[in-house]
């Protein structure tokens, strides 16, 4: 049998469904000029790259993470992690810490009579005899299965961050999270034990999000798959340590000649890297791909500086000093002036050609600046990021519907508006280092 040959032609990804269906009925298979493609080395047969992404260092890999010993490490993190996988996301996060607390009460309550009440059952009826009020999973199923019971633990609602710029209350209990991956070993819940990671988000459908952070992170943060880097690590007993190996110092200090660098310096230079427009654009491909590689760039200095500053805009975006735009509301809807206003309809728009983002019915903020809206997070800006999580959103679980949806942007308005005016501020600054990366 001899060698099959494959042939290949792409439409723009821009074209919609019927565009490219009206296209296949236009021309004929013999006129389409199909190319003959190969897989590479990875067995990759489309969107090939021809860079140098194998000759830079590994910024992690599972060799290095499943390693014993230090000389086996080859990347510059011993641990990665993915976000938590909660399986049940209405129920385990919140913006208000008691509304939180009564839901997974109330979940815990459920799942504990089922418990009881099925413990003597057969297991092939046990799926049909559920209360499907609440949020099952296969890991609660295989417990109940089990009779094993939950148990409510206050100390398990910590702060987490849920989406770019957006924080939530989060249940974060192995029990009620599908999901934690290596996370246990990366942040820990105790007060003064931050640790800084770095989120990163690649994918073909919704680009690139990469933010820094000091809390425990969501699976789906950048909408996608989110990974992150962290600068520590910790033992089963807690013991802090540093999670940037021995190796990887080894490649920087050797590259640059400098054996004073350190590892939160490196930590600092991978953040901006992973921010410079040029990385991103020649090394798309692989981004999707494979975990990240990282180049060793001239002014290794310049680099870890831009990387601490970005890194102080994005962990802290709630104390940075507020843009000033203008606020104007709707005298209509002031209850000191008019008692029996009503609650303003909530809106939560962007005009980003004219500056203006209208929050409800009584109140817009204007003279946003146009490089606010360049700082994207995957496919959105981190403006909006903060209008489409903030939105009234009717929930999709029915109990949660029916119980718990008490969600209104009233209760949050103020806050909102506040968070605003501080990631504008973040959102400048940043394009501000973005533009002087392009300019070396």
């Amino acid at each position: 049998m001899g060698k099959c040959a494959i042939y290949y032609y792409t439409l723009t990804d821009e074209m919609r469904k019927e565009e490219k269906l009206q296209w296949l009925n236009e021309n004929r298979i013999k006129d389409i000029p199909f190319i003959h493609i190969q897989p590479d080395k990875n067995h990759n047969w489309i969107d090939l790259t021809d860079n140098d992404w194998d000759e830079m260092i590994p910024l992690a890999n599972k060799e290095t993470k499943l390693s014993k010993n230090k000389n086996d490490e080859t990347a510059v993190f011993k641990l990665f992690s993915l976000g938590v996988v909660t399986a049940r996301d209405e129920w385990v996060y919140d913006y208000d810490k008691k509304i939180l607390e009564d839901k997974v009460k109330y979940l815990i309550d459920v799942y504990n009579i089922d418990v009881d009440k099925l413990k003597n059952m057969e297991k092939s009826k046990i799926k049909d005899n559920v209360d499907y009020q609440i949020k099952w999973s296969r890991a609660v199923k295989n417990d109940l299965f089990n009779n094993k019971s939950y148990s409510f633990n206050n100390e398990n609602i910590i702060y987490s961050i849920y989406r770019p710029f957006i924080k939530k209350y989060l249940y974060f209990n192995k029990q009620l999270n599908e999901m934690q991956y290596q996370l246990n070993k990366l942040f820990i819940k105790k007060e003064n034990y931050n640790n800084l990671s770095i989120v990163t988000t690649f994918h073909d459908q919704t680009g690139t999000a990469i933010q820094s952070t000091d809390l425990l992170f969501d699976y789906g943060y950048g909408q996608r798959d989110s990974t992150c880097y962290s600068l520590y690590r910790f033992t089963e007993n807690e013991k802090i340590i540093e999670n940037i190996t021995d190796w990887g110092l080894k490649q920087f200090r050797n590259q640059y000649q400098d054996k004073k660098i350190s590892k939160e310096e490196i930590f600092n230079y991978v953040y901006a890297v992973l921010h410079n427009p040029e990385y991103r654009k020649k090394y798309e491909m692989n981004l999707k791909r494979e975990l990240p590689r990282i180049p060793f760039y001239k002014d290794f200095r310049k680099w870890v500086e831009w990387g601490k500053k970005l890194m102080d805009l994005h962990i802290n975006f709630e104390t940075v000093k507020p843009y000033k735009l203008k606020r104007i509301d709707d005298v209509q809807f002031d209850k000191s002036k008019n008692p029996n206003a009503r609650i303003p309809k909530a809106k939560l728009h962007a005009d980003k050609d004219s500056g203006i983002i209208t929050l409800d019915e009584q109140t817009i903020l204007t003279g946003i600046p146009a490089s606010a809206w360049e700082y994207k997070l995957g496919n959105r800006s981190a403006l909006e990021w903060i209008l489409d999580q903030y939105k009234e959103k009717k929930p999709k679980d029915p109990t949660i519907r029916e119980k718990f949806n008490t969600y209104r942007f009233a209760d949050y308005k103020e806050k909102v508006i506040a968070l605003i005016l501080c990631v504008t501020t973040v959102s400048v600054e940043t394009m501000k280092i973005i533009e002087e990366m392009g300019k070396t």
